[in-house]
């Protein structure tokens, strides 16, 4: 079967479904690159810049991959939805589909859709695919669950006009542990997310890589290794994170700067996830309707659904279809020459916003990033003074 990857960036979707047995045929994609990394990585396959130009899919294309950019649906987005100028791309999608009706397509993106605009984002793309005679499936899964060390949750929508889509995206489910907090033991990624208000926080994994700022700049996340460093993987780790081979983004660059690797690395769809998607497009599960729940006609829309053609309904199942358990953290960062120990600006930095932020933090953590700096040389910025609350409170 032939695929066609809009939005391609890397290639996650398209390297995951190579190894279950499709080929691309046609990639789409506006940044260059990740054109030098396609042209390197899929030579030969045709490949166009702008998607408000193409005018039609090829007749011989059978599933399109859509990982549409997610700027306006992400959390630290401006939450514009579908009529922001970027994420409003997916209307290129559906003018596509319009023109030919391919049979199969598959959607990914970031779990805020679910609720932004009090759910009516994610209402709005499936109302989309309904009209268009495609029967769906979606379902919120976790990266973590195929054996990659991150913890990164993304919808994957599946809509078809040939199969049960329910049977490639709801029928798998293992669900997996995570670890607790253990300081000293295991190693533990952390960084900012937004402003004051939250901390990206993974036991024996990372959090979700980030694509980083909008001009370039990377978004790394920092470990706290076992034995108290505080490490930066390398982009080769970071690559190795997503079920890329290490070095996969190395063409980029060659037309823009080093930095620019970390962003489409951080914007990429986990390659093992797009493998089984792949693999049960090809061998379709069964699946059990006795999970099933009303889906809501307003508000939030659930992590798992599906449409049959006739009704919605919500589906009670959760975020690990493999439960394939990761290798530790601490063995996985098998680039130790890539990596980098965390910087006394940066290290600071991230304490000043603490002291500023209302956020309780695992007991031992704080103190084990200030040892960090002291061990660079850096000084401890001071603690803010207690409230009168917190001194009555003791």
């Amino acid at each position: 079967m032939s695929v066609a990857g809009l939005f391609a960036g890397i290639g996650g979707f398209e390297l995951g479904l190579r190894e279950a047995g499709f080929e691309a045929e046609l990639f789409c994609d506006f940044i260059d690159a990740s054109k030098a990394v396609l042209q390197v990585r899929f030579p030969g396959v045709d490949y166009r810049h702008d998607i408000t130009r193409l005018r039609s899919l090829p007749a011989a294309i059978d599933i399109v991959c859509a990982g549409f950019p997610c700027q306006d649906l992400s959390q630290a987005g401006r939450t514009a939805g579908l009529d922001g100028e970027r994420s409003g791309l997916i209307g290129e999608v559906f003018r596509l589909l319009s023109r030919r009706r391919v049979p199969t397509v598959i959607v990914e993106n970031v779990p805020f859709m679910l609720q932004l605009n009090g759910g009516n984002a994610m209402r709005a793309i499936v109302d989309e695919f309904e009209r268009r005679g495609y029967r769906w499936a979606y379902r919120v899964v976790d990266s973590y669950s195929f054996g990659l060390p991150q913890r990164r949750e993304r919808v994957f929508l599946v809509a078809s006009r040939v199969l049960d889509p329910s049977a490639v995206l709801l029928t798998d489910d293992a669900p997996l542990a995570r670890s607790r907090s253990a300081l000293g033991k295991l190693a533990h990624g952390f960084y900012w997310t937004e402003g004051l208000g939250g901390l990206g926080w993974a036991v024996d994994a990372v959090p979700t890589l980030k694509n980083g700022s909008t001009i370039g700049i990377p978004s790394p996340p920092a470990v706290l290794m076992p034995d108290g460093r505080l490490i930066k993987p390398s982009i080769r780790d970071v690559e190795r994170l997503q079920g890329f081979d290490a070095g996969w983004t190395e063409p980029a660059k060659f037309v823009g700067r080093e930095t620019v690797r970390w962003g489409l690395v951080g914007s990429a769809v986990s390659v093992p996830v797009a493998a089984w998607i792949g693999r049960r497009l090809k061998a379709p599960g069964s699946y059990r309707q006795d999970r099933e729940y009303g889906f809501p006609e307003f508000g939030k829309a659930p992590r798992a659904a599906r449409y049959d053609g006739k009704r919605r309904v919500a589906v009670d199942i959760g975020p690990d279809p493999l439960g394939i358990r990761p290798p530790p953290l601490v063995d996985f960062l098998s680039d130790h020459e890539g990596q980098q120990l965390l910087s006394i600006k940066a290290t600071r930095g991230f304490l000043e916003r603490t002291r500023r932020a209302k956020l309780r933090f695992e007991p031992g953590f704080i103190e084990a990033v200030e040892h960090h700096l002291v061990l660079q040389g850096g000084e401890i910025p001071p603690r803010a003074a207690p409230s009168q609350q917190e001194l009555l409170a003791a």
